[in-house]
C-alpha cells in the first residue's frame, strides 16, 4: 500500500509500508496549493471495512485495528489510506497490535495529501467526510496493483496549477464522491468513455469497471458506477483538469455536488 504527494514522480514498489511517504512533491509558491499523484493500491474489500468514526482519531477508540485476523488487515488498510487522504504531511497516526503468535507491531501512518487535518484533533466534518471518501475510492485498484495516477479536485490542495502535471497525465479516467460516513454509506463512480482503454491498460478498472470474458461488468466493491462522467457531471475545466461537479445521485436527485476526486493516467 502506497501513496504519495507530488508533481514529479520516482519508483515505488510493492514492497513500500509507508502510506503518504511523498515520491516527489511540488508545493506552489503560495505553500497552499499541492497537487498530488498517487500510488494506488486499496484492496477493493478493504473500502467496505469503515473502521473509523467521525471523531478525532483516536487509537482508543478502535478496537478493529487491533484484531489479529484478516478482518483486521482490512481495517489497518483501510485506517492508513484514510489517514494518507486526511493529515498532512507531517501528521501522523500511531499504535500498535498483537498478532495471534503475541508478536507485537508499532505502526505509524503518516498523513500526504491535507483533505482533512483538523481530523487529527477534531471531528471529521461533512466536507472532510466526503473528500477522504472520495480519496479512498479513487485509490481503489480491483487488482491491488500499484499505479501512479493524477488526483485533483476543484479546490485546494488537489487543485492541479502545474501545467507539466495535465501534459504528463492528459487521460483523464474518471470521478469519485460518496460519504462513507453518511446515515447511509455510498460511494459513486462515473467513467471518461473515451479513455476505458487506457486505463484498463493501466490496470485501473473502478471508474468503468472490470470487464469479465463474457463482457459482463463487475465493479469494485462498495463503488457504484452511474456510467460516463459526460452525463452526470459538468465538463472538465481545462485549467485544473478537474470535473467542476457531479450529480450527487443520479437519477435520483439532481443536486450537484463540487466534493468530488478527478483521477488521471498517462
Amino acid at each position: 500500500m502506497a501513496a504519495a504527494l507530488g508533481g514529479c514522480t520516482a519508483e515505488v514498489g510493492p514492497e513500500e509500508d509507508a502510506v503518504g511517504v511523498a515520491e516527489g512533491e511540488i508545493v506552489k509558491t503560495n505553500a497552499l496549493n499541492v497537487n498530488a499523484l498517487n500510488v494506488n493500491a486499496l484492496n477493493v474489500n478493504a473500502l467496505n471495512v469503515n473502521a473509523l468514526n467521525v471523531n478525532a482519531l483516536d487509537p482508543d477508540s478502535l478496537s478493529a485495528i487491533r484484531n489479529p485476523g484478516a478482518n483486521g488487515d482490512l481495517a489497518r488498510e483501510f485506517v492508513k489510506y484514510a489517514v494518507s487522504c486526511a493529515l498532512n504531511a507531517g501528521q501522523t497516526f500511531e499504535f500498535s497490535w498483537t498478532d495471534a503468535q503475541g508478536v507485537e507491531h508499532p505502526e505509524v501512518y503518516v498523513g500526504a495529501l491535507g483533505l482533512s487535518p483538523d481530523w487529527h484533533t477534531g471531528p471529521l466534518d461533512l466536507t472532510g467526510q466526503r473528500m477522504v471518501s472520495a480519496c479512498l475510492a479513487g485509490l481503489t485498484n480491483y487488482y491491488g496493483t500499484h499505479v501512479t495516477i493524477s488526483m485533483r479536485a476543484p479546490e485546494v490542495p488537489l487543485k492541479v496549477i502545474d501545467p507539466a502535471e495535465l501534459t504528463n497525465y492528459p487521460n483523464i479516467e474518471g470521478a469519485f464522491w460518496g460519504n462513507l460516513w453518511g446515515d447511509t454509506s455510498y460511494v459513486h463512480a462515473c467513467y471518461n468513455a473515451d479513455t476505458i482503454a487506457n486505463s484498463r491498460a493501466h490496470s485501473r478498472d473502478c471508474a468503468a469497471g472490470h470487464l469479465n470474458p463474457d463482457n459482463s461488468i463487475d465493479e469494485c466493491g462498495l463503488i457504484d458506477i452511474v456510467g460516463p462522467c459526460s452525463e452526470v457531471c459538468e465538463p472538465v475545466n481545462g485549467e485544473t483538469g478537474a470535473y467542476p461537479s457531479c450529480i450527487v445521485h443520479p437519477g435520483q436527485d439532481p443536486t450537484m455536488t463540487e466534493h468530488i476526486i478527478t483521477t488521471a493516467l498517462p
